[in-house]
């Protein structure tokens, strides 16, 4: 058999592309049986990025109340089954033994953090709130002599953050301009 250069590099790239893929363990069983392991049994749900505003979505698979796996979603018009770093970390912020988990309060002047509940927690914030507003809270206001109605607190001041979408931005804006705040921000805009 007469075998050319042109005909060795063909058949010696060939088998060494089969040898490789061969120690790697590929085979027709093997990625079958792969694709079945992947997300089984887990529940899928969309969501959106939580991170630069942009509205990157993402389909998280959950199973047992735990990630298991988070993808780009490939029908988003924004990202297109993308995701960046920061979108990808997701996953470790919700799978991270170091997130709380329960409410800590530290004392004026403390130095250690007590666990509340929530029970706790929820009155005592709706308390602050409600008395840092009447504290200072501006009902009339004199320009140029002339007095003229003011509403509004300016003790308090609300930060958005790209977690929320859209009903849930409309809900905390029409709540803290019930309040009467004026300083009212968003994180993208920093």
């Amino acid at each position: 058999m007469e075998l050319s250069r042109r005909s060795f590099l063909k058949l010696s790239g060939a088998g060494i592309g089969v040898t490789a893929l061969a120690q790697l363990g590929f085979s027709a069983t093997a990625l079958a049986a792969s694709e079945e392991l992947r997300i089984s049994e887990a529940t899928e749900t969309t969501t959106v990025c939580p991170y630069c505003s942009v509205g990157c979505s993402a389909i998280v698979s959950v199973k047992d109340g735990k990630i298991v796996g988070l993808e780009g979603l490939p029908d988003s018009p924004i990202n297109r089954a993308s995701l960046c770093s920061k979108g990808q970390s997701i996953y470790q912020v919700a799978n991270n033994d170091r997130r709380l988990t329960k409410v800590l309060y530290r004392a004026p002047g403390g130095t250690d953090w007590e666990e509340k509940t929530w029970e706790e927690a929820i009155p005592r914030i709706a308390r602050l709130i409600k008395d840092t507003r009447d504290a200072t809270f501006v009902e009339t206001e004199e320009i140029e002599g002339v007095k003229v109605t003011a509403n509004r607190c300016e003790g308090i001041a609300q930060l958005g953050g790209a977690a929320l979408d859209n009903e849930e931005c409309y809900l905390a804006s029409k709540f803290a301009r019930g309040l009467g705040l004026v300083y009212i921000e968003h994180q993208a805009r920093i």
